[in-house]
């Protein structure tokens, strides 16, 4: 069955442009031209969101908020002319799994949306690993979830699988570079800052527990168990 992908902007011209590629690699698109039509016609179906980010009425980053509170875990990929890095700290703590900085090469939004679509698809983790547990924190690896005493978080794909990749290897540090391969893998255009930015949300979001994730300046990233 061919993917689903929701494309949601109010540039008729980007969407017809983005439809025609998008369809061409084998794709069933379905366009919105706001948040509020895209909220009416997002479908259980839909594999993935390619969202303006500035449009009229709702943003882009309230609908990616206002899905993410619902539960609604659809992979979203922001398309925006905005790419200071506040902006994409905003477009991460939203739940966004990409950026694409407008204007933008088509051949870029096609291998995203594809490498995106195939870490979906992917098992990272051994079925019989069930749970890592450290005090209060516990990361449930088969409904990839993490729960601080009794309260569920929240993370994003990408969120989770960073934080359980160093939970999984304590012993040992990360570079940028290594967890781009490990979590990105073959996604093209990824930059050390991105990884900076979503360690930064993930950090956020752990709280109290934040220092589990430390840098070691010029060497990359640990969990500290």
């Amino acid at each position: 069955m061919n993917h689903k992908i929701l494309i949601v902007d109010d540039e008729p011209v980007i969407c017809e442009v983005l439809e025609f590629n998008l369809a061409g690699e084998g794709f069933e698109i379905t366009c919105a031209h706001s948040a509020e039509q895209a909220l009416k016609i997002l479908a259980p179906d839909h594999s993935l969101i390619l969202l303006d980010v500035m449009m009229g009425g709702m943003s882009g980053y309230k609908l990616a908020e206002t899905l993410r509170r619902k539960g609604n875990q659809t992979p979203i990929i922001f398309l925006t002319a905005k790419d200071t890095e506040n902006d994409m700290l905003t477009g991460f703590s939203v739940g966004g799994d990409d950026y694409i900085s407008k204007p933008f090469s088509i051949k870029e939004v096609v291998a995203r949306v594809k490498a995106i679509l195939k870490r979906q698809q992917q098992t990272k983790t051994p079925e019989e690993k069930q749970e890592l547990v450290f005090d209060d924190l516990r990361i449930n690896i088969p409904l990839k979830e993490l729960t601080i005493g009794t309260e569920k978080i929240l993370l994003t794909k990408t969120e989770f699988e960073i934080l359980l990749l160093l939970a999984e290897n304590p012993h040992r540090i990360f570079s940028r570079g290594e967890i781009i391969d490990s979590v990105w893998k073959e996604t093209p255009y990824i930059t050390e800052r991105t990884v900076d930015v979503h360690i930064t949300r993930l950090r956020k979001k752990l709280n109290t527990y934040a220092s589990l994730i430390s840098n070691r300046s010029g060497f990359g990233y640990r969990f500290n168990e």
